[in-house]
C-alpha cells in the first residue's frame, strides 16, 4: 500500500531564508535553501512519501526568491519527514554537460534520504525524466548532539589506538555478537563495544557511512566500502535498522553515545575528493545538477579532471564547495557527536584551478579556524591519484597523515628484504628522515601495517601475490606491489613449522607497530587472523570475504591475548614509546648529545649484536636499540632478528634489572606473559625471525 502523504492541502509559501542550506524547519513550516549560482529557475518539488512517483506540488522560484547564489523558499504546513528534491533549469556547459531539468536531484544538504526502493540509478544519466525513479531528501531535526549525557572521551593523541572497521562487515559473520535483526547496521555496532574494550582500543575509524551508491559498481557486483559518496549529510540508508529515514540521525546518535559512554571515540572516513556523479557521462544526481562547473575540477573544454581515480574532482578551493564540506564536517560533528574525520585523498583538497597545489589551502585554514572543529581528531592520506605526496609537508598542521611508508618498511624488513635495516630503524625512531620541517609530533603520524585497502595481516604472511578473481576484473584491480611472503607455500597450510612461522611473523609485526612512535591503526579482524583469501582489493565482497573473523579457534584466541597485552604494555610505557619530544639520537654518549649539546634525561642509542655497534649494511637483518636514561642507564632494549637462524645479542647493564617483556620466539602464551620475568643473562639469543623487547623492573610494577 502507498504510504499516506505527509502534504495537506496546497500550503502557502514565503520568500524565505538563504541560510541555513538544506530543509531546516521553522515555527510554521520548512525553509528550503540551495546553491545555484548559474541557474536560471528553480523547481522545488514536494512528494507526498518517500517511494511516490510523481510530485505532490511544484513550488517554482522565480528572482525572488534568489538572494546571490542561493535559492530559497518558506513552505507553510510542512514539517519533519517531508520528502523533496529539485528540478534546476540553466545553460549547457563546454562539452555538452551541465544543467539537465529532466533530472529531479537529491539536496547536497539533505539530512536524510528516502526512495531506495524504486531508485535507479541508470535513469538519472541521457535526456530522460527520472522523477519515478530519483531519491528524495527528507526534512528532520537539525538537533545538537547531547554531549552532556555522553561526552567526547578526548583521548590525547599519544594514547590513542585506533581500530578501522566497516560497519556492516564487522556487526556480520558466523558467530557474531550482533542479533541478527541488527547485523550489518550502525546499532549492530553497540553489540561489539564490548569486544572492542576488551581488545583495549581507544578509537574507532568507521569506513564511508554517508550515504553513498551501492550501484556504483560493475554489473552484478555491488559497492560495499562506500567510496562512491551521494550525500555528505545524511547516513547511508542501508546501515539503518528499519526503513524509517526519520530514524537514521538518533541511530547514529545512540551508536556515538555508546561508544562515548565505553570511553571510545568515533571518527569517519569522509569522502569529499569526488563523488558518486562520475566524469561528464555519468548520472546527473545533485552536484552536477545544482552546478556542474562550480563543483568539479574542469578544464577549458569542459572535460572533467580527475585526480581521485573515480571520474571527477571535487574543486574544494572554492568559497562555496568549502563552505558545504564545513557544513558537512560541521553536521557530523556538533548534531551527531563525531570525534574527528579521516580524509580520504585528503591531498586533492588542497588543489586549485587546474589542479595547481596550494600551499596554503583555504579549506584546511578554515576547518582549523573553525571553532566547532577545533577539538576533533584530523587524519588525512597525503597522496592523490594525481602524484601529489605531501607527508611532512601536508598543508595542515593539525591533521595527521598515514605514514605509507611505514607500512612499507616495516613489511619488508620482516621479509628479509636487503637494504631494510636503516629504513626500519628510521621507522622505530618516528620517521624523523620523513618529517624533516618540524619535530614530530604524537599527533602528526598514523603508523599502520594493514588498512581496508591491501592484504589483511593473516594474508600479509600467507600469499605472496593477490587474488582478486572474485571482483570480476580478471585480477587486475588491487595493488601489485604488497612486500608481503607465503613462507613456504601460496595460501592455506597445515604445515606446522610454516603455521609456525606465520603466526611468528605476525606477532614480529603488531610489535614494530606498537613499539614506534605514532598513532597506530590496526585493520578489523586483524588480532583474530581475519583473511580474504589473499584478495587485497574488498570493496565489493559483502560476504563473508569481507566480513568479520568471529569463531577464533585456538591460534587465533592466542593472537588476540597476545595484541590485548601488547596494548596494554604500549599505554603503560606511552611516555617512553610515544614521546611528546622525539627522543634525541646519541652515536656516542660518553661524548654527550650527536649536537654538542648536554646530555639529554632520555635518549635512543642503536646497536647491533654488539652493543654500539649498529649494522647499517644493505645485507644486514638485525637490528637494536636502547632508551637510556642519563641517572638510570638502560630503560628498555629491543633486538629484531629478521635473519633465518638464531642469534644471540649482546646486552648493556640495567642496574635496576631487566625483565622480559616480550619474546616472540616462544610459544603462544610465554612470547608476552601476563607476568614477565626477570632476565639475567648477559645476552640476548634471539630465534629467527623474532622480536624481544627487555624492560627494566621498575617500569612494569603495576603494570598488569
Amino acid at each position: 500500500m502507498p504510504r499516506p502523504s505527509l502534504l495537506s492541502s496546497l500550503p502557502p509559501i514565503h520568500l524565505g531564508r538563504p541560510w541555513p542550506l538544506g530543509a531546516t524547519p521553522t515555527q510554521r513550516g520548512v525553509n528550503f535553501s540551495v546553491v545555484a549560482p548559474l541557474a536560471t529557475r528553480v523547481e522545488l518539488l514536494l512528494f507526498g512519501h518517500g517511494e511516490a512517483v510523481e510530485p505532490e506540488r511544484v513550488v517554482e522560484l522565480d528572482l525572488h526568491h534568489r538572494t546571490s547564489d542561493h535559492w530559497h523558499v518558506e513552505v507553510e504546513g510542512v514539517g519533519l519527514g517531508c520528502c523533496y528534491g529539485y528540478r534546476v533549469f540553466g545553460p549547457l556547459q563546454p562539452g555538452g554537460h551541465g544543467f539537465n531539468p529532466s533530472k529531479v536531484l537529491l539536496d547536497p544538504c539533505a539530512r536524510a534520504i528516502a526512495g531506495w526502493q524504486g531508485y535507479q540509478r541508470g535513469a538519472a544519466v541521457g535526456a530522460a525524466p527520472n522523477t519515478g525513479s530519483c531519491l528524495k531528501g527528507v526534512v528532520t531535526d537539525r538537533d545538537p548532539f547531547d554531549f552532556t549525557r555522553a561526552p567526547r572521551p578526548r583521548h590525547s593523541w599519544q594514547k590513542t589506538l585506533i581500530y578501522e572497521l566497516h560497519v556492516a562487515g564487522f556487526s556480520q559473520g558466523e558467530g557474531s555478537p550482533v542479533p541478527p535483526e541488527r547485523q550489518g547496521t550502525l546499532l549492530g555496532l553497540i553489540d561489539t563495544i564490548p569486544y572492542l574494550q576488551e581488545l583495549g582500543i581507544t578509537s574507532v575509524e568507521l569506513l564511508p557511512v554517508m550515504a553513498f551508491c551501492p550501484h556504483d559498481a560493475p554489473p552484478g557486483r555491488q559497492n560495499y566500502w562506500g567510496y562512491s559518496p551521494l550525500s555528505w549529510m545524511a547516513p547511508h540508508p542501508g546501515y539503518l535498522v528499519g526503513d524509517d529515514p526519520l530514524t537514521a540521525r538518533q541511530q547514529v546518535r545512540d551508536l556515538v553515545t555508546a561508544c562515548h559512554q565505553a570511553g571510545i571515540e568515533v571518527i569517519l572516513d569522509v569522502v569529499y575528493n569526488h563523488t558518486t556523479e562520475g566524469n561528464q557521462s555519468g548520472p546527473t544526481l545533485s552536484w552536477r545538477g545544482f552546478c556542474d562547473p562550480l563543483y568539479y575540477q574542469q578544464n577549458a573544454k569542459g572535460d572533467y579532471q580527475d585526480v581521485s581515480g573515480c571520474g571527477n574532482t571535487i574543486a574544494a578551493n572554492r568559497p562555496l564547495v568549502r563552505r558545504l564540506i564545513l557544513e558537512s564536517l560541521r553536521c557530523w560533528a556538533t548534531e551527531l557527536g563525531i570525534d574527528g574525520f579521516r580524509f580520504d585523498l585528503g591531498i586533492a583538497l588542497s588543489r586549485g584551478e587546474e589542479l595547481a597545489p596550494l600551499d596554503q589551502p583555504p579549506l584546511f585554514e578554515e576547518m582549523e579556524a573553525d571553532p566547532e572543529l577545533v577539538d576533533l581528531k584530523l587524519i588525512s592520506e597525503p597522496w592523490d591519484c594525481g602524484g601529489l605526496y605531501k607527508l611532512a609537508d601536508f598543508p595542515a598542521r593539525r591533521v595527521a597523515t598515514w605514514n605509507g611508508r611505514f607500512r612499507d618498511d616495516v613489511r619488508r624488513f620482516w621479509n628479509g628484504d636487503d637494504k631494510t635495516c636503516w629504513a626500519m630503524g628510521q621507522r622505530l625512531a618516528g620517521s624523523p628522515d620523513l618529517y624533516t620541517k618540524s619535530t614530530v609530533r604524537p599527533g602528526q603520524c598514523i603508523t599502520f601495517l594493514t588498512a581496508h585497502d591491501g592484504f589483511t595481516l593473516a594474508d600479509l604472511v600467507s600469499f605472496s601475490r593477490k587474488h582478486n578473481l572474485a571482483n570480476g576484473e580478471d585480477n587486475r584491480d588491487g595493488d601489485n606491489h604488497n612486500n608481503s611472503g607465503h613462507w613456504g607455500v601460496e595460501g592455506p597450510s597445515s604445515d606446522p613449522a610454516i603455521t609456525t612461522l606465520r603466526n611468528r611473523q605476525q606477532r614480529n609485526l603488531l610489535s614494530s607497530l606498537l613499539l614506534a612512535p605514532g598513532v597506530p591503526m590496526l585493520l578489523m579482524g586483524d588480532e583474530v587472523r581475519r583473511s580474504q583469501g589473499g584478495n587485497n582489493n574488498s570493496w565489493c565482497q559483502n560476504n563473508p570475504l569481507g566480513w568479520m573473523h568471529w569463531q577464533a579457534d585456538q591460534d587465533d584466541a592466542a593472537l588476540r591475548t597476545f595484541l590485548q597485552r601488547l596494548i596494554t604494555l604500549r599505554s603503560h610505557l606511552a611516555g617512553l614509546l610515544n614521546p611528546e619530544l622525539a627522543h634525541p639520537e646519541l652515536v656516542h654518549p660518553e661524548r654527550g648529545s650527536s649536537q654538542g649539546a648536554e646530555e639529554p634525561e632520555l635518549w635512543r642509542q642503536w646497536h647491533g649484536v654488539e652493543l654500539n655497534k649498529p649494522d647499517w649494511a644493505s645485507w644486514s637483518h638485525t637490528l637494536a636499540w636502547t632508551l637510556n636514561h642519563r641517572s638510570q642507564g638502560p630503560l628498555l632494549w629491543c633486538g629484531m632478528n629478521a635473519y633465518g637462524k638464531a642469534i644471540h645479542f649482546d646486552l648493556p647493564i640495567c642496574p635496576s634489572g631487566w625483565v622480559r617483556a616480550i619474546d616472540t620466539g616462544l610459544p603462544p602464551g610465554e612470547d608476552l606473559p601476563a607476568e614477565p620475568e626477570p632476565w639475567h643473562p648477559p645476552s640476548a639469543p634471539l630465534e629467527s625471525r623474532s622480536v624481544m623487547l627487555l624492560v627494566a623492573s621498575p617500569l612494569l610494577k603495576g603494570a598488569t
